[in-house]
């Protein structure tokens, strides 16, 4: 089954039938959002587009398609194979990852319990964001996190702004370390994918091409995560994404104590950014990461800007 025919199976008939019409190079197709009773949106090559009820992308809001209620509920029917109940974990974080790897996130009513969120309910608002992986977009960047004698790496934070390619490169560099090349044998990485975008795993299978000696440890908090796969896998790299909590800081500090290498995404603007934050602030100060990846989407997305070194000095 192609990429198209794989998206549009998971929408209402109505929906299949507008979307399906629309010319779209799939690769460039990023978002598309559904809310009840609004307009329907797509992300398209970057730009935020209206679909129109002739099945054409518009920038203005006349004759918009408006998603109803019975939509909604249709998609949900199909996304989750009529049981949303066989979903119940991955609703408590707010999404669903479909096959392809596509993320589902799905937002109505909170239920609680003990002030933890045990389901949701009245799903009103869906955004699709489709998994795209770039093969070969961390080529500039190896050359600088691996070691020497190519048999290992250097501690690497990569820094960007939402949505500048940070786990698109993240996924490229895990699967480069994880194949090796001619020159560079092969790491065995461990992957702790929170909320099941850098591997996509569908049904415990990831749907992205992390490599062959990688172990992806799916929907598992980063903290715990970091420290299963020490215990469980002897990992000779741990990988994640959007580190910055607390209890990140700590495994990450026990991940490298342990002799293991890290590589990790954070949102912001520069080293100084970084600085700046409270926790993460305290690893830059004391130089625990080798390696510092900046990103913009100056001219395309995940455009590399500058590497530099855990003394600061630019060499890229």
């Amino acid at each position: 089954m192609n990429k198209k025919d794989e998206l549009l199976k998971i929408f209402s008939v109505k929906l299949r039938t507008i979307l399906s019409k629309i010319n779209f190079d799939y690769d460039l197709l990023q978002e598309i959002r559904l809310r009840v009773n609004a307009p329907l949106l797509v992300i398209y090559d970057n730009q935020e587009f209206f679909v129109t009820s002739q099945s054409t992308l518009s920038v203005s809001d006349e004759d918009i398609y408006v998603i109803t209620k019975n939509e909604i509920r249709e998609t949900m029917e199909y996304i989750s194979n009529y049981s949303l109940y066989a979903f119940e974990e991955e609703l408590k974080q707010g999404f669903i990852t479909i096959t392809g790897g596509h993320r589902v996130g799905i937002i109505g009513k909170a239920v609680l319990e003990e002030n933890k969120i045990k389901s949701m309910k009245h799903i009103s608002f869906i955004n699709i964001r489709l998994s795209h992986q770039v093969k070969g977009c961390a080529d500039k960047v190896i050359p600088y996190i691996t070691g020497v004698k190519g048999n290992d790496c250097y501690h690497t934070l990569i820094i960007s702004p939402p949505r500048c390619g940070k786990t698109t490169l993240l996924r490229d560099v895990i699967r480069q370390l994880s194949n090796g090349s001619e020159n560079r044998p092969g790491i065995t990485v461990g992957v702790v994918d929170e909320r099941s975008e850098i591997g996509a795993c569908y049904m415990g299978i990831p749907q992205n091409e992390l490599g062959i000696r990688t172990d992806i440890l799916d929907c598992c908090p980063k903290a715990k995560g970091m420290l299963m796969l020490i215990r469980s896998m002897s990992p000779r790299v741990i990988a994640v994404d959007e580190v910055g909590s607390v209890e990140d800081i700590s495994a990450i500090e026990y991940v490298m104590n342990c002799g293991c290498k890290l590589i990790a995404t954070v949102h912001g603007n520069s080293i100084e950014d970084i600085k700046n934050k409270p926790i993460l602030g305290k690893l830059v100060e004391e130089r625990i990461f080798e390696r510092y990846i900046l990103l913009n989407n100056y001219g395309c997305v995940g455009h590399l800007e500058e590497i530099y070194d855990e003394k600061g000095i630019r060499i890229y």
